[in-house]
């Protein structure tokens, strides 16, 4: 019996991260079949247009051979700063055929701090589109070059090239580096991710070798494109020979609009997006494909995931036999960039009660605690700081060793959340550590917890940001609250007997605010830093 391409690759130690399509067309996939589908053009093929496997070798090819051509190779770091997700794509698939290390920069990120994180990254060469590029020159005293790197040209440049003169791929050892991508930036310039050609494909090894999940044949990807989420998908597509359309545009309007054109399977996205899509009716729109709603980075809040998986279909087994019954699944958890994956999972459907921030058990190929201060696992149900273990974990922040070695702790990874362990096994997040109140005496405060808590008991909050504030030797709490309908004369009431007695003492003030009012980072995060100095100094 001929063993599947999907067996052949998690069997195979050479792929990895780098090498991936090439591995796929080695091992004979048709070459007519799926590639990749971008939102723009790409090269002479209008937008939205199905590459075939060898179309988009093409491509990658022609990217190649400019590269080359320009003294691109091994270790050189390359930054690519553009909002196209072809250009950032197919960037990134050339310059690791070549050797070279692809830095990943936001599109959003303000010109100031990606100059600063170029030069912290010390490139070698940069890649951006036109409007980034105009950018880089206000920040630049040489325009064509910053800090010392020169601007190579456009990604669009880059599909000048002629594919017929490309280099033979290089060959990636598996600890080479492939892809630095970054945080999100809550705290100011963004850390700079390290991934290797094999800790970025750990995940994927292992989802290989498991039946592949329902939704996942054709995907609708809403995930930062510069982002480690992206990569994933990209290889892992790749591998499963499923259909994928990319979207350099996050925004809820884009997204939707997309699911009704593009009729996907799964949608993969970050929590900002459900809460985006749970704004409108969806009963209004036709959404009726969607199968699977695939969560990574922060967990999802309860009302937004009901709302997503009231909608859709899905598959399930009868006495009749395999059905189709309406809503969807959502599968939600936690990931990071350094985490390489998701490394939690819990799936929702409409029937589904197992909520309060329970981001499920970890992946089987991956461990996790939760540690008190010196490192050392505590009882279930006792808050501390979440560890995590995997080979799918970042060996580092690149030029970085300070950052690196500060979020290791007694051989785990720390994720820089506060968590507990039910006696199930099952994980729920409270709070990011930088936002939380924890570890001395007095009231305990979790604002991720208490925004979850608000969001469930109160219909007409949409979304909400809780924040702490410093005030003398203690804190106050501030409630900012996003609403879809009048109020009621008693939400106050209703918002401080939701988050519990002891966290209602803390607040100060509930404010209603606009979508537009609450500082969010390049990836949709609140910046609760930002909001937390701004009421500081105007308390």
């Amino acid at each position: 019996m001929r063993t599947s391409l999907r067996a052949q690759l998690a069997a195979d130690p050479s792929v990895g991260t780098g090498n991936v399509l090439a591995t796929v067309i080695a091992l004979g996939a048709d070459l007519s079949g799926p590639g990749l589908t971008f939102d723009t053009a790409v090269d002479h093929f209008p937008a939205e247009h199905p590459l075939t496997l060898g179309e988009l070798d093409d491509r990658v090819q022609a990217r190649t051979a400019w590269l080359h051509a320009r003294g691109i190779g091994r270790r050189d770091v390359v930054a690519i700063w553009a909002t196209d997700a072809a250009d950032i794509v197919l960037s990134f698939l050339a310059l690791t055929r070549v050797g070279a290390i692809p830095a990943l920069l936001n599109g959003k990120m303000a010109p100031a701090i990606a100059a600063e994180y170029i030069r912290r990254l010390r490139v070698d060469a940069i890649l951006a589109d036109s409007t980034h590029r105009e950018l880089l020159d206000g920040q630049s005293d040489q325009p064509g070059s910053l800090h010392g790197a020169p601007i190579l040209g456009t990604p669009k440049d880059v599909g000048t090239g002629d594919p017929a003169k490309a280099p033979e791929h290089y060959k990636h050892h598996r600890d080479d580096p492939v892809v630095i991508t970054h945080t999100s930036g809550t705290t100011g310039v963004p850390k700079a991710v390290l991934h290797t050609h094999t800790t970025l494909y750990a995940a994927l090894k292992h989802l290989l070798t498991m039946p592949q999940a329902q939704g996942t044949d054709r995907i609708l990807n809403a995930l930062p494109i510069p982002h480690t989420a992206t990569i994933l998908m990209v290889n892992q597509v790749l591998g499963n020979r499923a259909e994928m359309l990319l979207l350099s545009s996050q925004d809820a309007p884009v997204v939707l609009a997309a699911i009704e054109r593009w009729k996907p399977h799964g949608v993969y996205g970050f929590a900002v997006t459900w809460a985006g899509l749970a704004r409108e009716d969806l009963s209004r729109y036709a959404v009726e494909s969607v199968r699977l709603w695939f969560n990574t980075g922060d967990c999802a809040h309860e009302p937004h995931i009901r709302k997503l998986v009231a909608a859709g279909s899905r598959e399930t087994v009868t006495r009749e036999g395999r059905v189709t019954v309406p809503g969807s699944h959502f599968i939600d958890g936690l990931g990071s960039s350094e985490m390489g994956h998701n490394g939690f999972h819990v799936t929702h459907t409409p029937d589904s009660t197992h909520y309060g921030r329970c981001i499920g058990k970890p992946y089987q190929f991956a461990e996790a605690a939760v540690l008190d201060a010196a490192g050392n696992e505590v009882p279930d149900g006792t808050p501390g700081m979440l560890g995590f273990r995997s080979p799918s974990v970042s060996p580092g922040y690149w030029n970085d060793s300070v950052n690196t070695y500060r979020f290791r702790l007694n051989g785990w990874f720390l994720t820089g959340d506060l968590a507990y362990r039910d006696a199930s096994g099952n994980y729920f997040h409270l709070d990011r550590v930088p936002d939380a109140v924890a570890g001395f005496d007095g009231p305990q405060l979790y604002t991720s917890l208490s925004e979850e808590r608000i969001l469930a008991a109160v219909p007409e909050v949409q979304d909400c940001t809780v924040i702490v504030i410093p005030q003398g030797e203690g804190f106050v709490t501030d409630v900012l609250l996003e609403l879809n309908q009048e109020p009621d004369a008693d939400l106050e009431e209703r918002v401080r007997a939701a988050v519990g007695a002891e966290v209602a003492a803390t607040i100060r003030r509930i404010s209603v605010v606009g979508q537009d009012e609450v500082p969010v980072t390049v990836t949709g995060k609140v910046r609760k830093v930002a909001l937390r100095e701004d009421r500081l100094v105007t308390s």
